[in-house]
């Protein structure tokens, strides 16, 4: 594979996404070539990342180096992270043209950004996704954020990487869960701006899964092109960009009533977030039948068990409902809720109040 590049341009300023093989081990020259030079590097990293990659990555680096290893659990996306990444950057005197680097899954990079967001008003800021979630959705966009204990992503920022670097070399040590969670993404792009993208996806849905060559590079690369085309017209998430949150409101509402367990990771509950949107869309007369099948049956292709009831029970519904009456998008007493009324568009006008959505848990519930 050729390595690519998409370059993102936003009114908040522009940087590149360089996709390929082998990539993370080309850093010292790719900061180079981008004209990004500091004296001082901290890596920020996913424990799950071997030491031996890490090495190979430091060896390419010719700043002086500091590094801390986090968890990478929502649990770890909190203020005490986030001051423990500040204390060491205070501590060896790091300046705003010196560099934070995170390399890990989306969760480093979210809240590694805020961290390089807040430092001094703006540290210069890197970011080498090394999972398949990451690599076609949380390092594109400038998004950061970290939790609290009333929902998920509450407290966050909008700030620019000065680069992104997508090596897929990280994802064949990645286990079969880790790309169901990253291809959730996938599907959401297609679902929500590309009904060609869908029909590929069904067709060789198997094939990207085992990250068959060519079909993963080509999904990954077409999501990372469907996420730029949406994030440089509306990067504050204002209007348009709130479509890439299709299936979220109910995800994180998921994730956040298990306590960000590991029994549902991110992508799990996206998938979850979708299949409850789509059902919602035609329990509203929005979705047509024919579509919702194609959207539930491609679910069961990627794996049988995304189904709300392995993963919930009727007396779990107040505590959904909860967070999701918290969720950042939404306005007054009402939940904004992204809902499909056919593959490849999606609409972000919808409101409903918190009776209409417990009606629709109850009637789900009801019927199993």
């Amino acid at each position: 594979m050729k390595i690519k590049k998409i370059l993102i341009n936003t009114t908040d300023g522009k940087y590149p996404i360089w996709i390929g093989k082998n990539l993370s081990f080309k850093l010292g020259s790719l900061l180079k070539k981008n004209d990004i030079f500091s004296k001082k590097v901290l890596l920020i990293i996913d424990n799950r990342v071997p030491k031996i990659t890490v090495q190979k990555i430091k060896k390419k680096l010719k700043n002086k180096i500091y590094s801390i290893y986090l968890n990478p659990s929502e649990k770890s996306k909190s203020q005490k992270t986030v001051d423990k990444i500040i204390n060491i950057l205070l501590k060896n005197n790091f300046n705003r043209s010196d560099c934070l680097i995170s390399i890990g899954g989306g969760i480093i990079g979210d809240l590694s950004a805020y961290a390089a967001s807040i430092f001094k008003r703006g540290l210069l800021y890197i970011n080498i996704p090394t999972t398949l979630l990451a690599q076609v959705d949380s390092s594109i966009g400038g998004k950061t954020g970290i939790n609290s204990k009333y929902g998920k992503n509450l407290i966050g920022s909008f700030y620019q990487p000065k680069m992104v670097i997508s090596d897929i070399s990280f994802l064949k040590s990645l286990p079969k869960r880790e790309i169901l969670c990253g291809y959730a993404e996938i599907f959401k792009h297609a679902l929500i701006s590309d009904r060609n993208f869908f029909n590929f996806l069904n067709r060789n849905v198997s094939k990207i899964l085992n990250l068959k060559s060519n079909y993963i590079e080509n999904s990954i690369y077409k999501s990372c092109i469907i996420k730029k085309n949406i994030v440089e017209k509306d990067f504050k998430e204002r209007g348009l960009r709130k479509i890439l949150n299709f299936g979220h409101t109910f995800a994180h509402a998921y994730e956040a009533s298990m306590g960000y367990s590991s029994k549902l990771n991110h992508g799990e509950a996206v998938m979850l977030g979708i299949s409850s949107a789509a059902k919602f869309s035609l329990d509203s007369k929005i979705l047509n039948i024919k579509d919702y099948d194609l959207i539930s049956r491609h679910i069961k292709m990627v794996n049988k068990k995304f189904v709300l009831r392995n993963f919930f029970r009727k007396n779990n519904i107040k505590k959904i409902i909860k967070f999701m009456s918290t969720d950042k998008k939404n306005s007054n007493d009402k939940i904004n809720l992204i809902l499909i009324p056919k593959i490849g568009k999606v609409n972000y006008n919808y409101k409903f109040n918190l009776k209409r959505i417990e009606k629709f848990f109850s009637n789900y519930f009801n019927i199993i």
